[in-house]
């Protein structure tokens, strides 16, 4: 699995627009609906909202360093699956260092996947412990080069 296996290039947004956690959420559920990564027809944002919601109240996937992984398992998809989004105003997350957010991942896994769902989340919490990835993110100028600097496997490799 890589990087370009969970994520394709229409779940990024740059400078999405969130009030809250909750907003955040929705609107990411909404960009993996619309972007066509799901292979299902009947899951719907409220399935992606309730899901993720439901695991927030377990606790914050706040990480730290404004960066966020909220995640959920869902009944009905075939791979893991996630959408990326950089917020234009950082958001409360409940974050570990109670910092607000402003990198965000979506991680979305089928309902039986425990070990494609955790090698996932690991993998995607290397990439964005490093200092230098974050810093390129929060630069990024257009969607097409955040998805670039994300998932850039030679840097992904050597960080």
């Amino acid at each position: 699995m890589t990087l370009t296996d969970l994520l394709i290039r229409d779940c990024v947004a740059v400078d999405l627009k969130a009030s809250s956690k909750k907003q955040l959420i929705q609107e990411m559920a909404e960009l993996v609906v619309a972007c066509g990564s799901l292979n299902i027809t009947n899951m719907d944002v409220k399935d992606i909202v309730n899901a993720t919601m439901e695991r927030e109240r377990l606790g914050s996937t706040g990480v730290g360093s404004g960066v966020a992984l909220p995640h959920a398992r869902l009944d009905g998809l075939d791979r893991v699956i996630a959408a990326i989004v950089r917020l234009d105003t950082p958001v409360e997350f409940e974050a570990i260092d109670e910092r607000p957010v402003d990198l965000v991942v979506l991680i979305l896994a089928p309902s039986e996947a425990g070990g494609d769902h955790l090698r996932a989340l690991a993998m995607i919490s290397r990439r964005l412990r490093n200092e230098d990835v974050r810093a390129r993110l929060r630069k990024a100028p257009d969607a097409e080069s955040f998805y670039t600097t994300f998932t850039d496997e030679a840097r992904a490799n050597a960080a």
